[in-house]
């Protein structure tokens, strides 16, 4: 369990993120959510306050795919797929917002994999 002063930290650090980023119809805000075993992206249009595209490691299209994949792979997998979701809705660019975790490892995984297949931030 965190301790109290550990988690006015984190939160001082994801207000901080969230606060030089908003998401509008044309570029929507791609956030990112890590836990210890899964990670989470919803694509999120602030103007409405509408979630427009999810995937996590828990949706069923991954699921053949990321058995026995380390999670770093198993995060350019997530966006790939969050990337392909965004195509069929005629999305191109989003805002990424990393929210209180830092540029690396399975953040920035998951940023590349969406880069990959042709998402642009």
């Amino acid at each position: 369990m965190a301790s109290k002063k550990t988690l006015k930290v984190r939160a001082k650090r994801e207000k901080r993120v969230r606060g030089k980023l908003t998401g509008t119809a044309e570029r929507p805000r791609l956030s990112v959510f890590r836990s210890d075993k899964h990670i989470y992206a919803q694509v999120i249009n602030d103007a409405q306050g509408t979630t427009i595209a999810t995937a996590s490691t828990l949706s069923k299209e991954l699921a053949g795919k990321i058995r026995g994949s380390k999670k770093v792979e198993v995060a350019r997998e997530v966006g790939k797929l969050i990337a392909a979701r965004l195509q069929t809705l005629g999305v191109e660019k989003v805002v990424f917002d990393r929210g209180r975790f830092l540029y690396h490892g399975r953040v920035k995984a998951l940023a590349d994999g969406a880069r990959e297949s042709g998402l642009k931030f």
